[in-house]
């Protein structure tokens, strides 16, 4: 379905363009690895799909260490996927979806492009998982994935998921550990993050006495980039880390819930919020679940997270370009 929403809808106009288009379908995972074949004569990249396809474009690129290449090629988003939250940041809400997919083809042709920050997510053995939007860990995402299963209760679904996870006798992550590269390191980093672009490696190289630790219950952790409120004239690279508050009501936890589902890396009042560079996130030994990092599962397991500041070259709509411009004059 969503191959023909892109024949249909997006692609004459790419082609009407005058654009030279080679498809590459993406049937089964790592068959985006077929890009590396076409990379070196490529002007310009265009993923159509969801948030999944997106970070399998990225993911497989970013294996291969091509990412400084890679870099320095436009990418263009066309939204098919079931959640995009990416196009929410690139292009204005639409009436259809006919309307955005026409509305992100022809931003592609206008070439304008906005700087994007990416999360380099990495366990001790496994290889590191890239994502433009960022991880979340607790009881509102493993509540969300679950709201399908109740498609029968029609509007009431979302509700519907979030209630019946507080019956759980336990849903909060108890005793993590939380390590960031922040406060005390912060003054120090702000200095290299007036210039982060330039100075990637500047914070690589960190004492251990410059990291804090924090044990932590939460509901809920979000690390997230800023790409979700883009700021154009910012000074400062960092990530947004939220550690929600765990003493909340049922009904609170139903209503927060529902809003996550539209917004899920909003950090609620109450929580704990943190900016920082990089980050280690110690488990406790046994821990179950998952993480949902750019709303794909990944088993939960102690990782580093480091922020790849403007990293990427998204195409962006010229009219929330403008907006994100003013915002920034303001």
């Amino acid at each position: 379905k969503a191959g023909n929403l892109f024949e249909k809808n997006a692609a004459p106009i790419l082609h009407l363009s005058g654009m030279d288009v080679t498809v590459v379908r993406t049937d089964y995972e790592g068959q985006a690895k077929r890009l590396m074949e076409l990379l070196e004569s490529t002007d310009l990249i265009i993923i159509a799909g969801g948030d999944g396809t997106v970070q399998e474009v990225l993911q497989e690129l970013g294996l291969l260490r091509i990412m400084a290449a890679f870099s320095k090629i436009p990418i263009g988003f066309i939204p098919l996927g079931k959640t995009c939250n990416l196009s929410h940041t690139l292009y204005p809400e639409s009436t259809s979806q006919v309307q955005h997919i026409t509305n992100a083809a022809l931003a592609i042709l206008k070439g304008e492009t906005v700087p994007l920050d990416v999360l380099q997510i990495k366990g001790e053995k496994e290889q590191p998982v890239f994502a433009v939007s960022g991880l979340r860990w607790g009881a509102y995402r493993d509540a969300g994935v679950k709201v399908s299963n109740y498609w029968y209760l029609g509007p009431l679904k979302t509700q519907a998921a979030h209630l019946f996870s507080t019956f759980k006798v336990n849903i909060s992550c108890e005793e993590s550990v939380f390590v960031w590269q922040m406060n005390r390191l912060t003054l120090l980093c702000i200095i290299y993050l007036q210039d982060f672009v330039k100075n990637s490696e500047a914070c690589e190289e960190v004492a251990p006495e410059d990291w804090e630790e924090l044990k932590l219950s939460t509901l809920e952790l979000s690390i997230a980039t800023q790409n979700r409120q883009l700021d154009l004239a910012r000074t400062e690279d960092f990530m947004d880390i939220c550690i929600e508050a765990d003493n909340i009501s049922k009904g609170q936890f139903v209503q927060r819930g529902s809003q996550k589902m539209s917004d899920p890396h909003m950090c609620p009042e109450g929580s704990q919020h943190i900016q920082a560079s990089r980050c280690i996130l110690q488990l406790p030994e046994g821990t179950e679940g998952s993480f949902g990092i750019d709303n794909e599962e990944y088993e939960a397991m102690p990782v580093e997270v480091k922020l790849l500041p403007r990293k990427l070259q998204f195409i962006c709509d010229p009219r929330m370009r403008e907006q994100m411009l003013q915002a920034a004059e303001q």
